[in-house]
C-alpha cells in the first residue's frame, strides 16, 4: 500500500501507477456494464444506479468528504490537535491583517465584475454590425485563451520597474512610456491601494472577452419587431440602448455579472503570481493558501476556505436562477 501512495520522483514508478489506474478504471467500467447488462428486463432505476452510482461515490469521496473535513478543521487549532470553537473565525473578523484581506476581496467583487461587464457591453454595442466586427471581437476575445498565470506574467512585465539611474533602461511598458514623457519610473505594485486596482486590470482584460461574447449574442437575439417598433416611436441612439437593449438583455447581464463575480471570489493565480499577496494585495483565496501551506496553520486556513465557500454559495444560487429565467424567456 505504501508503494502505491509514495511514488517519489521516479518517472518509471509514476508511469506504472498511471497504467495501474487506467487498468483499474477499465476493469471497474467493464464490471458495471456486465452487472447492468446481466438482468433480462432491468428497471430504469437499476440502469441509472449502475452508471450514476459510481460517479456519486467518487463525488462524495472527492468533494463531500474533504468539505466536511475542512469544516471540522476550521474549529481546531493550527495543528488540528484540539477544538477551539469559533476562535479562527473571530480572528478572521478581528485581526487588522485579515480585515484588509476581506476588504480587498470585497473590492475585487464590487469593481472587477462591474467594469468587465460594462466594457464588454459597450464594446459589443459599438462593434455590432460594424465593418470589422469579426476582427474586433476576436481581438478582445483572445485574452480568454491565456491562463491566469500567463496573463499575470504578461502584465507583471507591463508594470515592471527599474531604478531611475544612468545606463539602466526600463523593461516595463508603462514605466518606459512615463520616462519617454519626461517622468520618473513608478513602482506600481508596491503602492496601495492602487496596486490592488492594477491587479484587477488583469482579470478585467481576460473577462471582457467573455462578457462581450455573451452580451453580443443576447443583443443579436433581440426580436427585430421590438427594435422596429421602438424606432417608429422615435427612439434612437442612447434611448434605444437604455430603453430597449438593456431591458431585453437583463437576464444575460445578470448571468455575466454573477459568473465573473464567482471567478473573482476564487482569484488566486493573479495575486500569487504578481505580488504573492504582499504590499496589502492579498485576498481570501490567496490567504487560505498562505495560512494552510506556508504558515502551516490548518485551522485558520480551513476557516478562510469555509468563509469563501459561504460567500460563493448565494452567488451560485442566484446565478442558476437567472440562467433558468433566461431559458424561460427564450
Amino acid at each position: 500500500m505504501d508503494w502505491l501512495l509514495n511514488a517519489g520522483d521516479d518517472p518509471a514508478h509514476k508511469f506504472l501507477l498511471m497504467i495501474i489506474a487506467i487498468v483499474l478504471f477499465v476493469a471497474v467500467m467493464a464490471l458495471i456494464l456486465f452487472v447492468v447488462d446481466k438482468p433480462r428486463n432491468p428497471s430504469k432505476w437499476f440502469i441509472a444506479g449502475g452508471f450514476v452510482g459510481p460517479a456519486l461515490l467518487l463525488l462524495a469521496a472527492g468533494l463531500l468528504y474533504p468539505a466536511i473535513g475542512t469544516i471540522v478543521n476550521s474549529f481546531q487549532r493550527r495543528n488540528s490537535s484540539e477544538f477551539v470553537g469559533f476562535d479562527n473565525y473571530a480572528r478572521a473578523f478581528s485581526d487588522p491583517a485579515f480585515l484588509l484581506v476581506l476588504g480587498n476581496t470585497a473590492l475585487w467583487v464590487l469593481v472587477a465584475p462591474a467594469l468587465a461587464t460594462f466594457i464588454g457591453l459597450v464594446y459589443a454595442v459599438v462593434v455590432d454590425h460594424s465593418r470589422f466586427e469579426k476582427f474586433a471581437k476576436a481581438l478582445v476575445f483572445l485574452p480568454m485563451a491565456i491562463s491566469m498565470v500567463g496573463a499575470s506574467i504578461i502584465w507583471r512585465f507591463v508594470y515592471e520597474y527599474k531604478p531611475d539611474q544612468p545606463g539602466i533602461e526600463q523593461t516595463g511598458l508603462l514605466n518606459q512610456l512615463i520616462v519617454w514623457l519626461g517622468g520618473s519610473p513608478v513602482q506600481f505594485l508596491l503602492e496601495r491601494p492602487g496596486n490592488t486596482f492594477l491587479l484587477m486590470v488583469v482579470l478585467i482584460w481576460i473577462q471582457t472577452g467573455f462578457s462581450m461574447t455573451l452580451l453580443s449574442a443576447s443583443i443579436r437575439a433581440i426580436p427585430t419587431d421590438i427594435v422596429e417598433a421602438a424606432r417608429l416611436d422615435g427612439l434612437s441612439g442612447f434611448g434605444m440602448f437604455w430603453r430597449i437593449t438593456i431591458p431585453s438583455i437583463r437576464p444575460a447581464l445578470v448571468v455575466v455579472l454573477t459568473t465573473i463575480a464567482m471567478t473573482t471570489l476564487k482569484v488566486f493565480d493573479i495575486v500569487r503570481t504578481m505580488t504573492a499577496g504582499r504590499y496589502g494585495t492579498s485576498v481570501v483565496a490567496n490567504e487560505f493558501y498562505e495560512q494552510s501551506f506556508r504558515q502551516n496553520n490548518a485551522g485558520l486556513g480551513a476557516a478562510l476556505a469555509v468563509l469563501l465557500f459561504i460567500i460563493v454559495i448565494p452567488v451560485i444560487i442566484y446565478n442558476v436562477r437567472q440562467m433558468r429565467l433566461a431559458e424561460e424567456v427564450r
